[in-house]
């Protein structure tokens, strides 16, 4: 009998949901995934170092493979609904191991650009903030934003809890060691997600957390194509302004976050002589207040208004960049700045999940969030890329971080211009 047979009804007794269930295991996944997009920011200068390759060679792949992450977002709603999420996810999962095993014998700079930029690119996209969005949206009616921000907390806590151990591997072992953790965790979750995860609450006999009724998802054989279901969600909204706001933000987020401080935040420490191991460990703590942050952010996304939430999260985050040059990198100052920044690391995911779901709707609602994420990740491709190069041609990463930082700002008063309440896309 598979275990998500009998867990339910042992889950019923006790008069938990078995969302919750599904939400844990889907977390630890969402985790380790990141995990693996995040341990590149402890291998960029081993990988200088070992074969010479200039960093904007290497970003240029990180960046890549931001960009690939990011393209398969719009079509991750409609692959989950037309082939089942416990298949996508544990395809994906095994990719990503398959992956790892095979940089270890990576010897050259095109082998990076294909492994990392964009296999690695392929598998992590179909388990990023998407999934998180269609799962809390499949399982859960009410609390659904507290449910995302749980979700979100884990892609960027992933990407920054492991770094100290990967980083301490690097040292000791050399970087081929440092991804060893991020294949453990992600065999651990494919074993994890045949067991107990399945694709609708229907499934298992429930309605969605928060309903009384059974909710039947059309059959998948019926489900138009992923591309088609895609294309045509976008076509709806190109003029819609809710749309190109949250786009047009979400690209700031990327662009400040994910692609500027994950990858370079550890090299821009050592220009001024902090050891990788400490950089590292500060990051780590960013993401242990980003776990907090992304957390509260989706409780007050349940509650309050998701426009004045998003203001000040990118105004924050942007005077907390444009700060960063003035703590001198004394591990004082840049504790400050990872207890800063780290609660505003991605709290913007639930509001703007929220937002796009109340215009959109429960089954446009994902497909739509994909294609705001895919601006996510142009943003944080070009942060990526344009930190390194800016590296190479300024001799400096700071003009990029200043760069961040204002547009920060832009982002904080363009999001006031979205209407309190969206008109709902047409059927």
């Amino acid at each position: 009998m598979h275990a998500s047979d009998w867990l339910p009804r042992a889950f019923a007794r006790r008069g938990i949901h078995y969302g919750w269930a599904v939400i844990g295991v889907i977390f630890l996944t969402m985790l380790a995934t990141s995990a693996v997009m995040g341990m590149t920011a402890v291998l960029i200068l081993p990988l200088k170092n070992e074969f010479g390759w200039d960093l904007g060679a290497i970003s240029g792949a990180l960046g890549l493979r931001f960009l690939v992450y990011g393209a398969v977002a719009p079509f991750t709603a409609a692959i989950l609904m037309r082939y089942g999420v416990r298949t996508v996810v544990a395809s994906a999962l095994a990719s990503i191991v398959l992956c790892l095993a095979v940089t270890s014998q990576m010897t050259t700079l095109w082998q990076l650009w294909v492994i990392w930029g964009l296999l690695v690119g392929l598998a992590t996209g179909v388990t990023a903030n998407v999934l998180g969005a269609t799962i809390a949206t499949r399982w859960f009616s009410t609390r659904r934003g507290l449910v995302v921000g749980i979700l979100s907390a884990s892609s960027a806590t992933g990407q920054l809890l492991f770094l100290p151990l990967a980083a301490w591997l690097s040292d000791m072992a050399g970087w081929r060691y440092a991804m060893l953790p991020g294949a453990i965790v992600c065999v651990a979750c494919f074993i994890l997600v045949m067991l107990f995860v399945r694709n609708n609450p229907v499934d298992v006999d429930l309605p969605p957390y928060g309903e009384a009724k059974l909710v039947h998802p059309q059959p998948r054989h019926a489900q138009p194509n992923a591309l088609a279901v895609s294309f045509s969600a976008l076509s709806e909204v190109l003029t819609n302004r809710t749309f190109l706001v949250l786009a047009g933000t979400f690209f700031v987020c990327g662009l400040s976050t994910a692609g500027l401080v994950q990858n370079h935040f550890v090299p821009l420490c050592g220009d001024f002589g902090v050891a990788a191991m400490t950089s590292s460990t500060i990051l780590a703590l960013m993401g242990g207040f980003n776990f907090v942050g992304t957390i509260a952010s989706g409780w007050l996304s349940d509650r309050y208004d998701n426009r004045w939430l998003l203001f000040w999260y990118y105004g924050l985050r942007g005077l907390s960049l444009l700060a960063l040059p003035f703590t001198d990198f004394s591990i004082y100052g840049l504790t400050i700045f990872a207890i800063f920044y780290g609660l505003d690391w991605i709290a913007t995911v639930p509001p703007t999940v929220k937002m796009a779901n109340d215009a959109f709707g429960r089954e446009k609602g994902p497909v739509l969030f994909g294609w705001i994420f895919f601006s996510h990740q142009i943003g944080s491709a070009i942060a990526a890329y344009g930190a390194g190069a800016s590296r190479d041609v300024l001799l400096s990463y700071l003009p990029a971080f200043f760069m961040a930082g204002l547009v920060c700002l832009v982002a904080a008063v363009a999001i006031l211009t979205v209407r309190r309440k969206a008109r709902p896309v047409p059927a």
